[in-house]
């Protein structure tokens, strides 16, 4: 068996640069992205609810913080043209084995699985593909993919939302790794100021007895991963 490695020790010249790596994101135009072809470009923002950006067990301030973002990406993007939208929202069955390793959250029909106000707000929110979803994946059981399907044309898809490394992260893989086994010439950019992940820390988790979970580092870090498999992670679409 391998000697146990002091991860705190081992692992601070990897964080250095994982620092030094997400401070050099740069922005990126939104015009650039969708070069006069908005036709080819889709916009997929991943449980921008209340039930994790407003209120509810799983609701947080840092996670809300990215509404604003998310939804100014949407209205800029359809002024530009483009018309792809979709939203996939947690919206469970009460009885879900989900609720085995989280708190029961976002109950189809209740208000923690509705999109944020600031989304439905939006003038062309009745033209935005919603999928409720009943797991951390926005592809199984949603229709998302029969969607994505009907849409060979488009080939840049832009990833918003949350958790970085949950929801999105699946969301955002999925449509990188679906391209990489069957060819599909096709973007997945994901804007690191329209995503983020809840925070628990240590003390809070050795109190309450459950999961330690570092905001701040698996951000990145799940950014990071994302990266490394060719997804183009960016500071902001501007």
């Amino acid at each position: 068996m391998p000697a146990r490695i002091n991860l705190a020790d081992h692992a601070r010249p990897f964080l250095t640069y994982l620092d030094e790596w997400f401070s050099s994101l740069q922005d990126v135009p939104l015009a650039e992205v969708i070069a006069s072809e908005p036709e080819r470009v889709a916009v997929l923002s991943i449980d921008v609810i209340n039930g994790f950006c407003k209120s509810g067990p799983l609701a947080s301030d840092r996670v809300g913080r990215i509404v604003r973002p998310v939804a100014d990406l949407f209205e800029r993007a359809y002024a530009l043209g483009v018309r792809n939208f979709a939203l996939t929202q947690d919206a469970h069955d009460p009885q879900t084995p989900e609720f085995e390793a989280y708190p029961p959250h976002c109950i189809a029909g209740s208000a923690e699985s509705a999109a944020v106000e600031e989304l439905t707000s939006l003038p062309f929110f009745d033209e935005i593909a919603v999928f409720p979803k009943n797991s951390i994946s926005s592809m199984i059981g949603t229709g998302l993919s029969e969607w994505i399907g009907a849409r060979p044309q488009v080939e840049r898809f832009i990833v918003v939302g949350d958790c970085t490394d949950l929801c999105t992260y699946q969301g955002a893989m999925h449509l990188r790794l679906e391209a990489n086994a069957f060819g599909i010439r096709r973007r997945v950019i994901v804007p690191a100021n329209a995503v983020d992940t809840f925070d628990t820390p240590v003390s809070a988790a050795r109190e309450l007895h459950i999961k330690a979970h570092d905001g701040d580092l698996h951000h990145v870090l799940f950014l990071h991963h994302m990266a490394l498999n060719g997804i183009e992670v960016v500071r902001a679409l501007v």
